[in-house]
């Protein structure tokens, strides 16, 4: 066989959805390779592959690692070593010395597949034996309904909290160039052991709240907000918290039909509210996600400005643990831990550009209740 510990492994696409049982001889193509697997998120890009050996019991075929599937088909070389049919990579082998991690394709395209780890613990089998197989495929099908879904594979650690970093910028702050940098600088593996989040890495916002401070009871104390989506109907997004904060509880509530914020306030959560000035929120996100854990991190840059004074503005940098793409234990301990690493990363990369690397937790309730502070009459006709 080969001395190399890692192997990509191609194969008949009903091992992982199930379409046809398990053959005894199931045909398997080994491709040895050098690319050590991280702890949980692998991103394989053929182009970066260069020539490879693909390797089916004693027969062996060279090919280009970028020519494996062309037009997400298999090559030639693939077909002459397992026949015709929905030939697709499968698996990721990873031999630590104490034995075989394996790592299911969960997004397979043209120019690359993501893998993430099934194995809690790794198999004392070679590769090279095959006997690996029939567990791979089990623990992948006890899991088909997450790992085959397309965006279903992740989790969330801490249910039902929000945990971010705030940092408050003096404007003029150009946003989208700010943004356009740091995605740069993560492509460029300028934050090592993180990779953009596979095929969700850039998004883009712009959106209206209508936000009311909860005042009563006091159990309940924080915030609600109405957000129109584009089917006419609302999001509503509560968040409880007395004082701003790195960990917030929150809940997003989507389709809400509201035909007056006060009513269902009153009527639908039973709370006392006072109305805040309504504000249009630009944001540009970026979105990454650590290879060892699988959790998945943002870093957004907004412009809020006040809908009866767009002269006032607030400017900010937000880093927040979204969720986590892993089929084993999430580790929960590791998100404070990488979001503290990943704060001092970005505070190296505002303070490069002159804006503020001051960690904060400044919400955008607080500034809504300063603007009306400073300038009173933004509460008339609020209330």
């Amino acid at each position: 066989m080969t001395e190399n510990n890692c192997w990509l492994v191609l194969g008949g696409l009903h091992v992982l959805n199930g379409t046809a049982p398990l053959r005894a001889d199931e045909p398997l193509i080994l491709i040895p390779l050098e690319l050590q697997a991280p702890g949980n998120t692998l991103v394989l890009r053929w182009s970066d592959l260069g020539p490879v050996e693909l390797i089916a019991g004693d027969r062996r075929v060279r090919s280009e690692g970028v020519a494996l599937f062309p037009g997400m088909r298999p090559s030639q070389e693939v077909r002459s070593l397992l026949g015709d049919g929905p030939i697709v990579p499968l698996f990721y082998l990873s031999d630590t010395g104490d034995g075989l991690h394996v790592y299911s394709q969960i997004r397979f395209l043209e120019e690359d597949a993501c893998f993430i780890r099934i194995t809690p613990s790794p198999l004392a089998e070679p590769a090279d034996s095959l006997r690996w197989l029939p567990e791979a495929a089990r623990l992948h099908g006890e899991q088909a309904l997450f790992l085959n879904n397309h965006q279903r594979y992740y989790r969330k650690c801490f249910a039902g909290q929000e945990l971010e970093y705030k940092y408050t910028l003096t404007p003029p702050v150009d946003i989208w160039t700010a943004n356009l940098d740091l995605y740069r600088s993560l492509l460029a593996g300028d934050l090592p052991g993180y990779v953009m989040e596979y095929r969700d890495e850039f998004q883009a916002w712009d959106y209206l709240n209508h936000l009311y401070e909860v005042t009563a009871p006091e159990a309940e104390l924080g915030y609600v907000s109405f957000i129109p989506t584009t089917d006419g109907k609302h999001l509503v997004k509560r968040k409880w918290y007395a004082e701003d904060s790195f960990e917030r509880r929150e809940s997003h509530t989507y389709g809400v039909e509201v035909e007056h914020f006060g009513d269902y306030i009153t009527d639908v959560l039973g709370v006392e509210a006072v109305r805040l000035p309504s504000f249009r929120r630009v944001r540009y996100d970026v979105n990454f996600e650590s290879v060892t854990t699988g959790h998945v991190y943002g870093i957004f840059f907004d412009h809020c400005s006040l809908l009866d004074a767009p002269d006032v503005v607030l400017h900010q940098c937000e880093l927040e643990y979204l969720r986590s793409r892993t089929a084993i234990a999430a580790d929960e301990a590791a998100v404070l831990d990488e979001i503290a690493e990943i704060a001092q990363w970005l505070e190296g990369f505002l303070r490069a550009r002159g804006l503020n690397d001051q960690r904060g937790f400044y919400s955008k309730r607080t500034f809504l209740k300063d603007s009306v502070s400073a300038r009173p009459e933004l509460a008339q006709g609020v209330r």
